[in-house]
């Protein structure tokens, strides 16, 4: 994935998962984007991470979705920042801090069952 690029990414959440996490970096230890919706606190918190240390945490309240339910995320990457469009249309909206320019690491953990993903 590099700048200007849209990952679609579509998926089931599981009924029991307290949340899941969509990972966009150069590995886990180095993230552009940690995007973790939380069921449990009713938020969807996104981070980067560096050398395995995490940086400050941005918080929406804006969880639009629900456990057992299939949704899809449109993840936009741009020089400067990440735009993650909602289910709803709502956009969560991240800086790109250390300035990737590539992806090359996708990681999705958690309860979500992926049933397709498509990089335009």
């Amino acid at each position: 994935m590099k700048t200007g690029d849209t990952l679609k990414i579509k998926g089931k959440i599981t009924v029991g998962t307290a949340g899941f996490s969509i990972n966009l970096g150069y590995s886990l230890a180095d993230l552009a984007l940690h995007f973790n919706p939380r069921f449990n606190e009713s938020v969807i918190v996104c981070n980067s991470k560096v050398s395995n240390v995490w940086q400050t945490e941005h918080r929406d309240n804006h969880l639009c979705f629900s456990r057992g339910c299939t949704v899809k995320f449109i993840i936009e990457m741009l020089a400067d920042k990440f735009h993650v469009q909602l289910p709803n249309g709502h956009e969560v909206i991240f800086p790109n801090r250390h300035h990737y320019c590539k992806i090359t690491y996708l990681n999705i953990a958690g309860g979500f069952k992926i049933s397709s993903f498509k990089l335009n």
